[in-house]
């Protein structure tokens, strides 16, 4: 529930801040489906993958915090991002020859801009922060990438 809220948030952001909708201007189906895929997609594989992530590299040490990361970036966040695009542009209504067009424009793009961000944020994560309270942590710094992200998905 957090982390659609916090989609959501970050969707106002996006086309108050970033897009100047205007209160008049804002697409509420736009933020509920940003909310919906916090909900349905982004917190439930997010937290299932720092579960993963604790199996696979048990420990806390500064060394373990950078093989999380590597691991991450490297393998989690490439995979996520597609789907992330790919489920926007189908709750969006885009066909899949559309859809597929949309991903190949934005992906790399997202991609870089995600290697700017997030490589930092998760080391402090997964040496700093509990198990339990990561998704939360992540969420909050999320709110600017997911308001990046909104952005990024929702452009024709």
């Amino acid at each position: 529930l957090v982390t659609g809220v916090l989609m959501g948030v970050g969707d106002v952001m996006a086309q108050q801040l970033v897009e100047r909708q205007g209160l008049r201007g804002h697409h509420g189906t736009r933020t509920v489906k940003m909310m919906a895929i916090g909900c349905c997609f982004v917190g439930p594989v997010v937290g299932s993958w720092y579960k993963i992530l604790d199996r696979l590299i048990p420990g806390t040490s500064k060394v373990v915090a950078v093989k999380k990361m590597v691991l991450d970036q490297g393998a989690f966040a490439p995979c996520f991002l597609g789907c992330f695009l790919a489920i926007t542009g189908a709750t969006n209504g885009l066909s899949v020859e559309e859809n597929w067009s949309k991903i190949q424009q934005d992906y790399v793009d997202a991609l870089l801009t995600n290697y700017s961000i997030w490589p930092p944020v998760q080391i402090a994560n997964f040496y700093f922060v509990p198990l339990k309270h990561r998704l939360a942590v992540v969420q909050c710094v999320a709110i600017i990438w997911n308001c990046y992200l909104s952005w990024k998905a929702n452009r024709v």
